[in-house]
């Protein structure tokens, strides 16, 4: 990033700044982002604040359009990198401040399945929506998930297959959570590319999530869903 591109920046209102990084979160410019998360920060905005008006604003954007077919896989690659640069300078002080956040999920690739383009897009979409994300990577036996669910305490519990060899296993275990008696405490969402909603439905998972966009708003619903819960 040029000097010139740190004076606009610098010189742009609160409100004129968030507009700016919506625009760079869309077009994945990962400096910029940085940039203006710091700026943010030296005009004493509260971390959270940052994350919830600039980041995740910015990255409804992207989400919609991506679920709409006006942006690709790439882009949305890009976009979700420039969100994690300005994450890792906000993580630490969300961490300090205890900042609320909207829910936890742990999600990984399948028993046999190495494939986590698709994964890893979901994973960097939930971030972008304000969730904290544990990614276990590929190739998980159940021993992994369960460890997981143990050790991290999530909300959601998400599981990644894009081979029809490898879909099976994905019932291995939802079927171990019912046998341990923990299936009901987490949702369970399953995608990849040769899933289906019944697929979805006959393994016993909570919802079956065409791609990244749908993943995160079915999240949202269910966290919705379980604050109102709580509250009631």
């Amino acid at each position: 990033m040029s000097d010139e591109d740190d004076i606009i920046l610098s010189e742009l209102d609160d409100e004129e700044l968030v507009q700016q990084m919506f625009d760079d979160l869309y077009d994945g410019l990962k400096e910029e982002i940085e940039e203006g998360v710091n700026i943010l920060l030296e005009r004493k905005w509260e971390p959270y604040d940052i994350l919830t008006k600039a980041l995740v604003g910015g990255m409804t954007i992207v989400g919609a359009d991506f679920r709409d077919g006006i942006l690709f896989v790439p882009e949305v690659l890009l976009a979700a990198n420039a969100m994690k640069g300005g994450m890792f300078i906000l993580k630490p002080l969300l961490a300090e401040t205890g900042a609320p956040r909207v829910g936890k999920m742990v999600i990984g690739t399948v028993k046999g399945d190495i494939h986590d383009i698709g994964k890893n897009l979901v994973s960097m979409m939930m971030e972008g929506a304000g969730f904290e994300v544990v990614d276990l990577g590929i190739n998980n036996p159940v021993e992994n998930y369960l460890t997981a669910i143990e050790e991290e305490g999530p909300d959601i519990l998400g599981m990644s297959a894009l081979l029809t060899t490898t879909m099976p296993y994905m019932k291995v275990v939802i079927d171990t959570m019912i046998e341990q008696g923990i299936r009901d405490d987490y949702v369970v969402l399953v995608g990849g590319a040769p899933l289906n909603e019944e697929f979805g439905k006959a393994i016993g998972a909570d919802a079956y999530c065409r791609d990244a966009a749908v993943a995160v708003e079915t999240a949202k619903d269910f966290m919705s869903r379980k604050h109102n819960q709580m509250s009631a």
